[in-house]
């Protein structure tokens, strides 16, 4: 140590060597010409044969996917003994925009299992549209269960205790028979243990894997045969994509206009696709910034060879200034 340098300054010396490399930059913030912010995160993509196509940064380590892990959690449903078709098995999996025939449809499933809205596990919210919350808000509406964007997933999770005989008080607890095999799914789609066990917002358990894990999983669900509870999952998400989202949501564009393709977005800025072939992607943003989801979606498909239109429209991220567009978020790799 020299005489210049106290201990103070050189155990900071000490950290600052030995953090973790920042993640690369997957986005650029750009206004009038000038670069005013960046989006950094890890982002994986898998050819068809499930070989990494491209890695960036860590996408070894686990991740929250968040609601990208709602079609293994309706597959472990599946496997529990519930037997949803078509749009009911599509509102498992779904992160729903909270509009009115999404609505209408938790009821009827409510209603169909002997259950009562005060059941559901998740907490009360609005529409998670932002033009539906406004119709919703105008036309009298507050805060509900079954207005929150993860209720059709509580629901047919409600659903499966009850065909299996399994308590419903409880549902959510890591430990209850339902979620001990909606973990087993998610381990087995994925090629990989859960790292770890958190608590989604919506209440429900939460299990991390690495992106990697993320998108094999898509992949397999994609690529499985006909009639087991994985490719049901997937074929009702792609059939009825608008209960999985919405009218105006990215996942809906792209499962209508992509034959074949799977698509989920999850809280904090995580996205998984796969294409029928399975070529597939994973990616996470890691400051949680939803504006940087759709050119980074747009980019990512493009490097898997998809051309379609759509990508356009789901790429386009403008910034406004004074009422009028003057920049905008774009992808950087």
């Amino acid at each position: 140590m020299s005489a210049s340098t106290s201990p103070a300054s050189a155990g900071s010396q000490l950290s600052i060597s030995g953090a973790a490399a920042a993640p690369p930059v997957l986005a650029e913030v750009v206004r009038s010409g000038f670069v005013e912010g960046r989006h950094r995160g890890s982002l994986v993509l898998l050819d068809a044969d499930g070989s990494v196509r491209l890695a960036l940064g860590d996408v070894t380590a686990p991740v929250f996917p968040r609601s990208c892990n709602k079609p293994m959690q309706a597959a472990g449903m599946l496997r529990a003994g519930l037997d949803l078709p078509g749009e009911r098995l599509a509102l498992a999996a779904a992160s729903h925009s909270g509009e009115s025939f999404h609505r209408d449809l938790v009821r009827k499933m409510l209603a169909e299992h002997g259950l009562a809205e005060e059941q559901l596990g998740c907490p009360p919210d609005l529409p998670l549209d932002a033009e539906e919350r406004e119709t919703y808000l105008a036309a009298g509406g507050s805060r509900s269960r079954v207005a929150m964007n993860c209720s059709g997933k509580h629901t047919a999770m409600l659903a499966a205790c009850v065909q299996r005989g399994w308590p419903v008080d409880g549902y959510l607890d890591p430990g209850h028979p339902l979620q001990r095999l909606i973990h087993r799914s998610v381990e087995e789609a994925a090629g990989e243990k859960v790292a770890a066990t958190g608590t989604d917002g919506c209440g429900a358990p939460l299990l991390a894997i690495s992106l990697t894990g993320l998108a094999r999983a898509y992949r397999s669900f994609v690529l499985a045969e006909p009639g087991t509870p994985e490719r049901r999952v997937a074929d009702a998400m792609r059939a009825h994509p608008e209960y999985v989202a919405g009218t105006r949501r990215a996942d809906t564009r792209l499962m209508r206009e992509i034959p074949g393709a799977l698509s989920k977005v999850g809280a904090e800025a995580v996205q998984a696709a796969a294409l029928p072939d399975g070529r597939a992607l994973a990616f996470k943003v890691e400051d949680g910034a939803v504006r940087a989801l759709g050119p980074v979606l747009a980019r990512a498909l493009r490097l898997l060879g998809v051309d379609a239109p759509v990508l356009d429209r789901i790429g386009r991220a403008p910034l406004l200034g004074g009422g009028r567009e003057v920049g905008e978020v774009r992808a950087a790799f």
